[in-house]
């Protein structure tokens, strides 16, 4: 392990040379690729098991949804506060912490002999997700030179798309096989590497300074884009996620599959929203603020027509598969969106949409669930269509107020 730290800053041609000549550390990029894949796995492993989760906790599948919508309040206090916590402190003790939490929140999960603990290991695990994701890019960036960290972050972000291509399906399986403790407790060998491979292949990461005021992310809503942009990014993922967290009880009691085809359904969401992150990137180029429109726009449409024909397998086959192709590539869009509108500040920036992310994942998943035990499936779909809608109205305000901030 190197005892070189990174992440002093560096200004002038001298400096940046020195950013260049510095050594690149690929083993951390690919121990953080790895965690990333074990988080995106924990965090949404509840999709796929809420029907056995509920009846051994003998709850509702509503309430069970609640272990997602817990995860995201966390993750939310998580993200809003950690910038002051990573700035004295060394990143690498910072995600070592993280990760032997990850452990932990899957053995509490996997142990849990009511729904109360069973709610306390999903809080462990929002804490993870917030304080991760919150620093993660900026920790990769600091792993290799600066011509290399556009090579590091596609390789970091492959863990995210992993994870989304086989983390519903891979679930769905192995309850079917051990249960679905055995499912998540499956989780836990996978961190424990993660947590090995960071120890012996991060080097020291030193904190780095800040400007003051930097950690407050609040400042940012003094920009009406920011404003604006960030209530499209909630309510798209408030929608997204008030009809993806209780897809399992809908194709199991509407469309009536079997555990196989019901793993064969969610592989085939996963893998057309692996293809849809490979592609986005093209259709930005074209019509950046009219693709992040359409997105939402078709989901909408594909939420209403599972209410008209979720009773039939090949059709809401092919209409998860259109929904897993846009929903996935959608947060590509809205990152590089961040980007673009906050160069200086992409890293509060970042934590901002975090925060906005994970709430909005709690408050989709937490409305929809009680509308699901309420009146049924038909009105958590409608919810949610109606929640796309008007985030897809929100990126034709952010858009125009984009052209205004140009003109």
């Amino acid at each position: 392990m190197s005892a070189q730290a990174i992440g002093a800053p560096a200004s002038g041609a001298l400096l940046d040379d020195r950013a260049e000549a510095r050594p690149a550390h690929w083993g951390g990029v690919f121990a953080m690729t790895l965690c990333v894949f074990a988080l995106i796995a924990s965090e949404f492993m509840p999709v796929s098991l809420l029907t056995p989760l509920a009846s051994d906790l003998k709850v509702t599948e509503g309430m069970a949804g609640q272990g997602i919508a817990i995860s995201g309040v966390f993750a939310v206090l998580t993200s809003l506060s950690i910038s002051a916590v990573a700035g004295s402190v060394d990143r690498k003790t910072l995600l070592l912490s993280l990760t032997a939490m990850m452990c932990l929140s899957g053995v509490i999960v996997a142990m849990a002999p009511n729904f109360v603990t069973y709610m306390v290991g999903r809080a462990v695990i929002g804490v993870v997700v917030g304080g991760f994701w919150s620093m993660s890019a900026a920790t990769a960036m600091q792993l290799v030179p600066p011509s290399k960290v556009p090579r590091a972050l596609a390789i970091f972000n492959s863990g995210n798309a992993l994870a989304t291509v086989v983390a519903a399906p891979l679930g769905s399986y192995l309850a079917s096989v051990f249960g679905w403790r055995g499912a998540f407790f499956c989780l836990v060998p996978v961190a424990m590497i993660a947590f090995v491979w960071q120890l012996f292949s991060l080097p020291a990461i030193q904190a780095q300074p800040r400007a003051k005021g930097s950690t407050n992310v609040f400042r940012l809503f003094k920009n009406r884009r920011v404003v604006l942009g960030m209530l499209a990014v909630g309510v798209f993922f408030m929608g997204q996620f008030a009809l993806f967290t209780y897809l399992r009880p809908f194709l199991e009691t509407v469309t009536r599959v079997d555990v196989s085809m019901l793993s064969l359904m969610l592989l085939t969401l996963g893998v057309a929203g692996f293809i849809g992150t490979t592609v986005i990137g093209r259709f930005l180029k074209i019509r950046f603020y009219g693709t992040l429109m359409i997105i939402p726009m078709l989901m909408a449409a594909i939420a209403v027509a599972l209410i008209a024909v979720g009773a039939s397998v090949p059709a809401t086959t092919v209409l998860l598969g259109i929904w897993g192709l846009v929903a996935t590539a959608a947060p590509v869009g809205w990152w590089l969106w961040i980007a673009r509108t906050l160069p200086q500040d992409a890293e509060a920036g970042g934590g901002l949409m975090v925060a906005v992310v994970q709430l909005s994942i709690a408050l989709g998943s937490t409305v929809g669930g009680f509308l699901f035990d309420g009146t049924g499936y038909q009105s958590t779909f409608a919810f949610s269509a109606g929640l796309l809608l008007v985030g897809a109205f929100l990126v034709f305000l952010t858009a125009r107020a984009d052209r205004t901030k140009s003109a």
